[in-house]
């Protein structure tokens, strides 16, 4: 697809309608919804398109668990610069500009992403810098945010390996997860758990228990 942001915007304007995440009433995003066109879309219609498959659409449980809590606990972003790898939607990065972090960067390696992020950041009205790379890319930080990053086996021994090493140089890293299948089993100190219904239809069951961990 033409990477133009232009196109880009126009795409997920047109692919998607604004509404709520379900543990989130107070932010708005782009969203795919039953009667929006990315609903119904295969993986093999998007991958013909040169399209990945539209995670930005979506409020992912661990995204969302993660968000609230940053906005239950502003304390842990205000007045601090902060990075959310795997951006999406761009829900948690727009949860932390919300919680009066001074820098907030999105990272997230699809273009169309990118682009969602920086619509949805002018949806809540909260500065946001989008860019478009992998987590191992990107300059670190004081907080490190990400939610749902455990799905794929081959992401997360990236991600987390990296997220890790943040850690490790003393950053504050914030892990959102339901219970993925790759979610290490070591290593994480749970900060808050939430109870996320699942109303996108996008999970197998329509509840999902989003925990927010620390990454010692």
């Amino acid at each position: 697809m033409d990477h133009d942001p232009r196109r880009l915007r126009a795409f997920i304007e047109a692919n998607s309608a604004v509404g709520a995440a379900p543990l989130l009433p107070e932010l708005r995003l782009h969203l795919a919804v039953e009667l929006t066109p990315l609903w119904h879309a295969t993986e093999q219609q998007l991958a013909a398109d040169g399209l990945e498959p539209p995670f930005w659409a979506f409020a992912w449980a661990g995204g969302q668990a993660l968000a609230r809590f940053v906005l239950d606990a502003p304390a842990v972003v205000r007045g601090r610069h902060v990075l959310d790898v795997a951006s999406g939607s761009g829900l948690v990065a727009i949860a932390a500009a919300r919680a009066g972090a001074a820098r907030v960067v999105a990272v997230d390696r699809d273009p169309l992403a990118v682009a969602a992020i920086e619509l949805n950041a002018e949806l809540n009205g909260v500065a946001i810098e989008a860019r478009c790379a992998e987590a191992g890319n990107c300059a670190t930080a004081e907080v490190v945010l990400a939610g749902d990053v455990c799905y794929d086996r081959e992401m997360a021994l990236a991600v987390m390996g990296w997220l890790r090493a943040q850690a490790g140089a003393g950053a504050l890293v914030l892990l959102g997860d339901p219970g993925r299948a790759y979610l290490p089993t070591e290593g994480l100190e749970e900060m808050a758990r939430y109870r996320v219904p699942t109303l996108d239809g996008v999970e197998a069951s329509a509840e999902k228990v989003g925990v927010v961990y620390r990454l010692r």
